[in-house]
């Protein structure tokens, strides 16, 4: 069986950042699948579920209401190895286009103050593994490490 796309990236030297993950075509339209590192894989600790899940609501929630990308969003939820996640957007976009979306999405949750959205029992299947103090933190830290200052390096793959 052959690698899947994923799986051939040099995660040795990734660093975090915004990177295109594939395009693909669904009809006559382009897909494309980020992925958004939020930890630097095999060199720093991954995140904890309870801040991934924070982060997966509070982005998607984000994306879902956003003015111009509300209708372009297909997914936005967590990589497996949690150090990171997957956004799909219908379009055909490379990294850098999405850059401010993504300082929108980040300062949203780092800003964010009140009840996570669907943080219940009867909206959520784990609504208690949430730690809204962790996610701010780490996407203040996205933010000022990586979002803020991001070049070609946090959005090329590495070789």
């Amino acid at each position: 069986m052959e690698k899947i796309a994923s799986f051939t990236v040099n995660h040795l030297d990734l660093e975090r950042g915004i990177y295109v993950s594939r395009k693909d075509k669904v009809g006559e339209h382009t897909v494309t699948t980020f992925d958004l590192r939020m930890t630097r894989p095999n060199k720093e600790p991954v995140m904890n579920t309870a801040e991934v899940h924070t982060i997966e609501h509070l982005g998607a929630t984000f994306l879902r209401n956003h003015k111009e990308y509300s209708d372009k969003t297909i997914y936005f939820g967590p990589m497996g190895c949690r150090t990171g996640f997957y956004l799909i957007l219908t379009g055909d976009y490379a990294s850098k286009d999405i850059v401010d979306l993504m300082i929108e999405m980040y300062e949203f949750i780092r800003d964010f103050e009140g009840d996570v959205p669907g943080a219940s029992p009867r909206d959520c299947g784990n609504y208690l593994d949430i730690n809204l103090p962790m996610a701010k933190y780490l996407a203040k830290r996205y933010l000022d490490e990586t979002l803020y200052i991001i070049n070609d390096k946090n959005l090329i793959y590495p070789k």
